[in-house]
C-alpha cells in the first residue's frame, strides 16, 4: 500500500472531488450521501467523500458512472484544504474487523455502521480507496467539520477524450 502523501506531515492537506455541474454549489452538502448511504455511511448521515488526489476523485465518479457521463454530462473538480491535517484519523486497514471492505462491491449494513462510527469520532477519515487500493479517500461529516476546512478552487472538468472513444476504435 502507498503511505500517506507527505501533506499529512504537517504540510497543507489537499482533498479533491468531482461533481456534476448543477450540484457543484452543494458539494459539501453531503445530500447524495444522505439519500442513498455510501460505503462508509448509512443512509440519513450526511457524509463527503473526497480523495487525497484528482485522479481518484475521478475514478470514484467513473467507477459508478462510467467514462461516457464524465464525457458527456458537464461536471466540476473541486479541491478543498482541511485546515488541521492532525485532525484526520486516518484508519489502518489492519483495524477494519472485515478487509473486503476495502474492495470492491456493494457495502454491507456493518461496513456501514463502522464508518457511520467513525465520523460521529472524528472530523475526517482517510481511508484507502476501493477503486484503487493505493490511493487514498478522506471523508468527513458535515455535522462535525464547519470551519475545519476552507473551499480552494473549483474548475470545469474536461475527460480526455481518450476514456470514452469512438465505438470500433
Amino acid at each position: 500500500m502507498t503511505p500517506l502523501p507527505a501533506p499529512l506531515g504537517g504540510r497543507e492537506l489537499v482533498a479533491w472531488r468531482l461533481d456534476q455541474a448543477v450540484y457543484s454549489a452543494a458539494w459539501d452538502s453531503g445530500e447524495g450521501a444522505f439519500r442513498f448511504g455510501g460505503r462508509w455511511n448509512s443512509r440519513g448521515v450526511r457524509a463527503v467523500y473526497c480523495s487525497i488526489d484528482p485522479a481518484t476523485a475521478i475514478l470514484e465518479v467513473a467507477v459508478h458512472k462510467g467514462f461516457r457521463a464524465l464525457d458527456t454530462v458537464p461536471h466540476v473538480l473541486t479541491s478543498m484544504t482541511v485546515a488541521e491535517p492532525a485532525s484526520i484519523q486516518v484508519v489502518d486497514p489492519a483495524s477494519l474487523p472485515n478487509l473486503n471492505w476495502l474492495r470492491p462491491g456493494i457495502p454491507g449494513a456493518g461496513q456501514q455502521e463502522f464508518g457511520d462510527g467513525l465520523l460521529a469520532a472524528h472530523e475526517f477519515i482517510a481511508i484507502p480507496s476501493a477503486v484503487s487500493s493505493h490511493s487514498w479517500n478522506l471523508i468527513f461529516g458535515v455535522s462535525r467539520t464547519a470551519g475545519a476546512y476552507t473551499l480552494r478552487s473549483q474548475e470545469p472538468f474536461a475527460l480526455d477524450t481518450r476514456l470514452h472513444p469512438p465505438r470500433g476504435i
